[in-house]
Formats: C-alpha cells, structure tokens, sequence
C-alpha cells in the first residue's frame, strides 16, 4: 500500500484524489500496489463530503506520518507552499506538485532538496496540463542540443481567441464565457496579460540552460488588447492569433518572449484551439518534435500530476535528477531579433498609404477599412521596428508575425 497526501484541496487538488479513487483498480493492476489518498491539507472542512474524514488543518499531519511517501502539493502561491514542500522533501518524501509560479520561483532549491534526502521533486503538471513536456525534455531528448521551444502554453488565452475568431465576439464576451465554463479565474490577469505562459517558459528554457530562467526577465505581452479588428485582419490575411511563448538558445544567452502572434495556415499551430496547448521543441538532431493535448482543466492537470505520482512510486529509492542550479541563467535583450510586423494605420488615403509603406522600407497593404489600414512589413529588429512605428503619424498597434503567411 502506498499513501499519500495532498495539500490544497482546490480544483486539482479535488481532481487528484477523484482520479485515485475512481482508478483505483487500474492502478493497482498497473503498479502492483494500491495507491490511498491519507491525508488532505485544507484550511477549510468540507461537512458532508467522503474527504471530511482525510482533512487536517495542520500540516505536521502530513510531514510527521512515515506512512506518507508522497506529497501532493496543489496550493498554488509560492508561501506556504514552498515551506511545506522543503519539510516533506527533507522528510524524505516524494513531492509532486502542479504549482508553476513555485517552481519558477524555486525549482532550482527544490530540486537540489530533493536530490540530498534520495527522493525526487516532480512537476509535470506545472507546464503544458495534461502535455508530458517535462518528461521528454528531461528523458527523451537530452541526447540533443536545444535550439529553441516554441508554442502556445495557456489554454485559457487560446479559448479566448479561438472564440473570438470562431464567434466573432469581443474579447470581454470571450473572457466572461470562459469563466462561465471554468476555463478562466475570476481574476484572470495572470492567464490574459501572460504571466502563466512567462512562468511555464521561464522552467523550460531553465531545464535546457540548466541555469535558472527567471520570469521577471522575460518580455511578456497578453491578449487583453487584442480586438475584434485585429482578428477580422488576421481572418482575411489566412492567419489565427495565438499568444506564443518562445525561447531561442544560443551559446552566449536565451532569447525569451511571450506575445500575440499572427500563425498562418502553413503553421501547425494555427489548427490549435479551444483549451488545447501544443509545444514544439527543435533539438540539432531530432529537428522539430511536437506535443499537443489540453492544456487547462482539472482532469488535465490532475492526469499530469497522478502520473508524477506513479512515477515516483515506479522509481522507489533511484533519485531523477533533472533540473538545473540556481546560477541565473544570461537572458538576452530581445531589441536585436527580427520579426516580421502586422501593423494597423489610421489614415485612408494614397498619402497615408505611401508614408506607412516608407516607414517600414516596403512590405506591402494587407487589408484596407474606411478609416484605416493594415500592412505587412519586411523583416527588421524589434529596435527597428519600435524606433519606425514611434515616428509613424496614425500608428495603431503592431503584431508580430511568426514564420511565413
């Protein structure tokens, strides 16, 4: 028999222990061992319901039982959750958690906690939901150098946008339906103006690097000031707006971006929508590899997290180590990359026209309304660029556009 503990019995929290206790069999015949729910963390009680009987309100229940080998960590935040994690793992207790903004903050500390007491710190579930990212980055491709990662990473931003191109609504009805149908938080600042995707790519271009990525070094964009316009522009020119993540590995630093981008058809990720995340991971050898599947929800999420479970259950005593130091890692200013810009214009004349096209040496007019248009410009730095469109009389606003459209 192998017990475990879960603390925070939010709506991964109550995911994980519905999973264990509906597939409890499956695991049983799967593992060779049944796997109990002992102890559940809550500062609430829940009268009435079969977890009543499992609540504790202190966490030394957990910490002090030798019959737990495992901990669940779904609290979110990184205190208490981040105090809790190092007593269990210096317990000698597994942890398996889907806190992303912990492990951002403090997988480095963690992993290296988890590698002095021989127990393993996991965290698949803090990327990608129900997308074993961490696992193959960490297995199956260390065979490869890692020339860059790219894809879209919230479920929450991608059912946005996938509803207001599919719907045509605004962005306000697209959020107010997401929430409705559990998609989105109540306050969803960390889902729409892209921290969650800054965070996720922040632990994977730390575990290529080895060194420690930090979120507050990366340039993130959300979606919250994309329009209805911006999407029938997208529409006419063949393309889809996703928000992207992306980190580029070079030897002398990372380059790392979280923004809207305009996808064309050609992309595999312009078919991409609703709550699904996709991320494809470019290795020297191997090329392009890519991996799809849902990326928010609580059966996602918990699915990634009971398979950490399991994993560490499988494991026994062998330690995995794979993670990185807490040397911080070069992240390069993203002023020098080229891009390709969708840039929208006020102005409705051969004048307006042939300033914008100046500005931006050429590309080309994509899409003309009455009281504005669109273009397309050559490729130029993010310097560049910012330096042209502040000059630019009637500039609106400007996308960047990924690959060919």
């Amino acid at each position: 028999m192998k017990y475990i503990a879960i603390m925070g019995l939010g709506t991964i929290g109550r995911g994980v222990y519905e999973l264990i206790c509906e597939n409890r069999d499956i695991l049983k015949e799967r593992l060779g061992e049944e796997v109990r729910v002992k102890r559940i963390l809550d500062l609430r009680d829940f009268p009435g319901d079969p977890v009543q009987d499992l609540i504790t309100h202190d966490v030394s229940d957990v910490i002090d039982d030798p019959s737990i080998s495992i901990v669940v960590e779904t609290m979110g935040g990184v205190e208490p959750a981040f105090s809790f994690e190092m007593r269990a793992l210096n317990a000698g207790k597994h942890v398996c958690t889907s806190n992303k903004e912990l492990v951002e903050k403090k997988g480095a500390e963690l992993l290296l906690a988890a590698r002095k007491n021989n127990v393993n710190f996991f965290f698949e579930a803090s990327v990608g939901g129900g997308i074993p990212i961490i696992r193959n980055l960490a297995e199956c491709l260390t065979a490869d150098k890692i020339l860059s990662i790219s894809g879209i990473l919230n479920g929450t931003t991608n059912y946005i946008l996938s509803s207001m191109a599919d719907g045509g609504v605004t962005y306000e009805a697209a959020l107010l339906e997401a929430q409705k149908l559990g998609f989105a938080e109540r306050n969803p600042e960390a889902d729409v103006e892209g921290y969650d995707a800054g965070r996720k790519i922040a632990i994977l271009a730390s575990m290529v690097t080895g060194k420690n990525v930090s979120f507050e070094d990366i340039t993130v964009e959300g979606i919250s000031d994309i329009t209805e316009e911006d999407i029938r522009y997208a529409s006419e020119l063949g393309c889809a707006i996703k928000l992207i993540a992306e980190a580029v590995f070079e030897e002398d630093g990372v380059f790392a971006l979280v923004a809207p981008r305009m996808v064309g058809r050609g992309d595999a990720l312009y078919s991409v929508n609703n709550v699904f995340n996709a991320v494809t991971v470019c290795g020297n050898m191997v090329g392009d590899v890519m991996l799809y599947g849902q990326g928010a929800g609580a059966r996602a999420t918990s699915s990634a997290v009971c398979a950490d479970v399991f994993e560490a259950i499988k494991r026994g005593g062998e330690t995995v180590y794979a993670g990185w130091s807490d040397e911080k890692a070069t992240v390069k200013d993203i002023s020098g990359i080229k891009y390709r810009y969708f840039v929208r214009v006020l102005g409705s004349d051969q004048s307006a026209y042939e300033n914008a096209l100046k500005a931006f040496s050429g590309g080309g007019i994509a899409g003309t309304r009455s009281m504005e248009f669109g273009l397309i410009t050559e490729e130029m730095t993010e310097a560049e660029f910012l330096k042209r469109s502040s000059e630019l009389n009637g500039f609106i606003k400007g996308i960047r556009i990924k690959g060919s459209i």
